[in-house]
C-alpha cells in the first residue's frame, strides 16, 4: 500500500512539474520552429559565426516540456536566452561539420573554409539572445557567438517551404511533442527509382527497429519520409571523377575519406526537410559502395544499396541520434588532432579513465570486474591491422563491391569469435582501445555495433544513452 501510495504522489509530482514547463513553453515561444542559418568560418585556430538567414518553419517539433539540455552531450551548445532576465528558456548539444573539419590537416595547415549551418529552436514570442558555445579541453561550454533575434524583424523569412518531392508517412505513434520525429530523404535516385527508393526506406525501418532498444521504443517514434527525383542515379564520388548534381549534395570523400559521406549543400537540405516536422534526420544515398557517416543532431548518411547498410544505418544513428563515439582504432580515418590523451571526452560510451573509481558507467559494473578491464588487445590489434591493409589494397586496386563485402564477411568471421571468446565478453567494464586511440581512451564492452560490424546490438552502455536521449524527446 505504502508502494502504490508513493507511485501515486510520485506520477502527481511530475504531472504538476510537467504542466509547469508546458507553461514556461507556452510563455516564451508560438510554438512554430525558427531556424537560424549561419555560416561557420575558419581554420583550426580561428574560427566565425556570422549570421545567413533566419526562417520560420512549421509546427515545433520536440518536446515542450524537456527546454534545457542536461544532456552534457555535443562539441557546441545551442542557448536561447530571454534578454529581460537573462535565463536560457532553450538549450540543446550538438556537433558540426566545422568541429571536424578544425582537426583535419588541411585545417591545421592554416587552409580556412567554409560551412553551412541550421540552429532549431521554438519560436520565441519575442526578442532572445541566441548564443553558441564551444566545448574546450577541460570539457566548459564556452561562449564563441551570439546575436539577437527579433520574431518580428523584417528580415525573418516566414514563406511557406516549397513543394519539393512526395512526403509520405510511415509510422504515426502521436502528436510531435511527444515522440521521436524520424525523417528519412533520400539522394540520388531518379524519378523512376522512387519505388526502390521506398524499398530503401522500409529496410532502414527495419534495420533500426530490429535492433534494440529502438525496437522496445518503436512507439516513441514517428516516420516519415520525403522523395526527390535527381536528374541522374547516384551520388558524386570525387576520388573516381564521378560527379552528380543531386537534390541533397551528398557526396563521398568528405575531408578526402573514401568512405565518409556528407553534404555540404545545408541549404538545400533543410528546405527539403521543412516539408515534414523532424527531430532527426536520415539520409540514404543512392549507391552500392560502402560508405556513410553521422554527427550529433545534425543527420546520419548512409549508401543504401551497401551489403553493410544494416550495421550502417545503425551505427551511424548512434553518433547522430545519441552522440556515441567511435569505438573503433585501427581503421583510418580523416582527423590528425584529436582531444588530449589526458582529457576525458564527452561522448557517453568512450572514457579516459582518469578516475577508476568512478567511471562514467560504473552503475552497470557487475561487482568483481576489474577496471580496467584486461583482454587480448595484442592479438586483436595484429588481426585487424593486417585486415586493414588488405582493405587498402583491394581499394587501390580498385576492388568491385562484391569482393569488398566478401573481405568484410571474412572479418567477422575472424574477430566475432575473436572477441566473444574473451574472459569478460558480455559484461561491462573499460576495455582499451577507443575512440581512435589505441591506447588512453576506453570502451565499455569487447564488442559492440560501435566497435565492429560483428555484433547485432548495442552494449549497455550505449543503449543506456540511446534511451536518455529518446527520454528527452518524448517527457
Amino acid at each position: 500500500m505504502v508502494r502504490t501510495t508513493v507511485s501515486i504522489v510520485t506520477a502527481l509530482l511530475l504531472t504538476a512539474a510537467a504542466t509547469a514547463l508546458a507553461g514556461d513553453f507556452d510563455r516564451f515561444f508560438t510554438g512554430a520552429t525558427m531556424r537560424l542559418d549561419v555560416s561557420h568560418t575558419g581554420t583550426a585556430g580561428e574560427e566565425h559565426l556570422a549570421v545567413d538567414r533566419i526562417r520560420v518553419e512549421g509546427e515545433w517539433p520536440g518536446s515542450r516540456t524537456v527546454l534545457e539540455d542536461d544532456s552534457n552531450l555535443g562539441a557546441y551548445l545551442l542557448a536561447v536566452v530571454d534578454p529581460a532576465t537573462q535565463r536560457t528558456v532553450y538549450s540543446r548539444g550538438f556537433s558540426s561539420i566545422y568541429g571536424e573539419w578544425e582537426t583535419t590537416a588541411e585545417a591545421l595547415a592554416g587552409t580556412w573554409r567554409t560551412f553551412q549551418e541550421s540552429y532549431r529552436f521554438p519560436e520565441p514570442r519575442g526578442e532572445v539572445q541566441v548564443v553558441v558555445r564551444k566545448r574546450g579541453a577541460d570539457g566548459a561550454f564556452r561562449e564563441i557567438f551570439t546575436t539577437l533575434v527579433d520574431p518580428e524583424g523584417r528580415d525573418v523569412d516566414r514563406a511557406d517551404p516549397a513543394t519539393r518531392g512526395e512526403v509520405w508517412e510511415i509510422a504515426s505513434n502521436g502528436p510531435p511533442a511527444t515522440k521521436v520525429d524520424l525523417l528519412i530523404l533520400g539522394d540520388g535516385y531518379t524519378a523512376a527509382e522512387r519505388d526502390r527508393f521506398r524499398a530503401d526506406v522500409d529496410h532502414a525501418v527495419t534495420a533500426i527497429f530490429s535492433v534494440e532498444p529502438y525496437r522496445s521504443h518503436r512507439t516513441d517514434f514517428n516516420i516519415r519520409a520525403i522523395f526527390t527525383a535527381a536528374s541522374q542515379s547516384g551520388i558524386s564520388r570525387p576520388r573516381a571523377g564521378v560527379w552528380r548534381s543531386s537534390p541533397l549534395g551528398l557526396s563521398y570523400n568528405a575531408f578526402d575519406s573514401e568512405r565518409y559521406i556528407l553534404t555540404f549543400a545545408n541549404r538545400d537540405l533543410r528546405e527539403v526537410a521543412a516539408q515534414a516536422p523532424y527531430d532527426v534526420l536520415v539520409l540514404l544515398a543512392d549507391s552500392d559502395q560502402y560508405g556513410g557517416g553521422g554527427i550529433f543532431n545534425l543527420y546520419l548518411t548512409a549508401a543504401a544499396g551497401s551489403a553493410q547498410f544494416d550495421y550502417l544505418v545503425v551505427h551511424e544513428l548512434g553518433h547522430s541520434f545519441a552522440g556515441l563515439a567511435d569505438e573503433y582504432y585501427t581503421s583510418e580515418t580523416s582527423y590528425e588532432k584529436l582531444p588530449p590523451p589526458d582529457t576525458e571526452p564527452w561522448e557517453p560510451n568512450i572514457t579516459a579513465l582518469l578516475d577508476p573509481a568512478h567511471l562514467k558507467w560504473g552503475d552497470m559494473v557487475a561487482a568483481g570486474t576489474p577496471i580496467p578491464t584486461p583482454w587480448d588487445q595484442e592479438r586483436y590489434d595484429a588481426t585487424s591491422i593486417a585486415f586493414q591493409k588488405r582493405r587498402r589494397a583491394l581499394r587501390a586496386q580498385g576492388a568491385s563491391e562484391a569482393e569488398m563485402d566478401a573481405y568484410f564477411a571474412e572479418v567477422k568471421a575472424v574477430t566475432g569469435p575473436m572477441l566473444a571468446g574473451e574472459p569478460y565478453a558480455g559484461k561491462v567494464g573499460a576495455f582499451e582501445g577507443a575512440g581512435y586511440r589505441a591506447h588512453g581512451l576506453y570502451r565499455p564492452a569487447t564488442d559492440c555495433i560501435m566497435f565492429t560490424r560483428n555484433p547485432q546490438s548495442f552494449c549497455p552502455v550505449c543503449a543506456a544513452a540511446i534511451e536518455r536521449v529518446i527520454g528527452m524527446y518524448t517527457r
